[in-house]
């Protein structure tokens, strides 16, 4: 089934877009560590012309952030990985960027994960889902919105809708989720800063404490969604 299946727009250059996705009748599509790792490796190794061969599989996640990707396909401004789905940031680079982004990156995990954990089928639940990134308000609402999904686990009645009672406790959590570039904008130095390409992204933070302020802000006030 083709992307436009289910959407009602086409991937532009220079766009912007939320993707996202859920395992399959919401079943967790990261049961350990090394699930996570697997896939965070991937968003690394998938954003490249090169195909991904199978049979690196046992050793790929040990070296490939010593690999050489050349040209990426995409630029990712940011991620996040939950038991059962992902949030990622992207913009369209080049002309199909995305679609074969995520078709390398998808069929890879899944591959992987079904051989790990000796099952058969579909992982995911469907083709992955976009949302048109059209206005600077959404677009800054989704560095929120990303980083701050972890905040669930915490505040399961809270964010993003209400506020959160203990911002500490919930920064707290957050400097030990490791499954999400918020490490990478509290500039802290990590393998995993690779993913993402901050500059093809307009500069809402200047350095480590702007996007501290900003998260703060973002959980002690009760912001709506803004229109996309």
């Amino acid at each position: 089934m083709g992307d436009m299946a289910i959407r009602k727009f086409e991937f532009e250059i220079d766009g912007y877009y939320h993707i996202y996705n859920r395992g399959v009748d919401k079943r967790e599509i990261f049961l350990t560590n090394d699930d996570y790792q697997r896939f965070i490796c991937t968003l690394y190794s998938a954003n490249a012309t090169e195909p991904i061969h199978l049979s690196d599989l046992p050793k790929w996640s040990r070296q490939v952030w010593e690999r050489d990707r050349g040209e990426t396909i995409v630029d990712i401004g940011a991620y996040c990985l939950m038991p059962n789905h992902f949030h990622l940031l992207i913009r369209e680079k080049n002309a199909g960027g995305i679609t074969a982004f995520m078709q390398k990156l998808l069929t890879s995990y899944s591959l992987y994960f079904n051989l790990k954990h000796k099952r058969t089928g579909k992982l995911f639940e469907g083709p992955f889902k976009a949302t048109e990134v059209d206005t600077d308000p959404y677009l800054q609402y989704l560095y929120a919105y990303i980083h701050l999904n972890p905040v669930k686990v915490t505040n399961p009645d809270g964010w993003p809708t209400k506020i959160v009672e203990d911002i500490e406790l919930a920064k707290t959590f957050l400097d030990t989720y490791s499954y999400s570039s918020y490490h990478d904008y509290l500039m802290r130095e990590r393998k995993e800063g690779k993913i993402i390409n901050r500059e093809a992204f307009p500069s809402y933070f200047d350095g480590e404490p702007d996007f501290n302020e900003f998260i703060s802000d973002w959980m002690t006030y009760d912001y709506d969604e803004p229109s996309k």
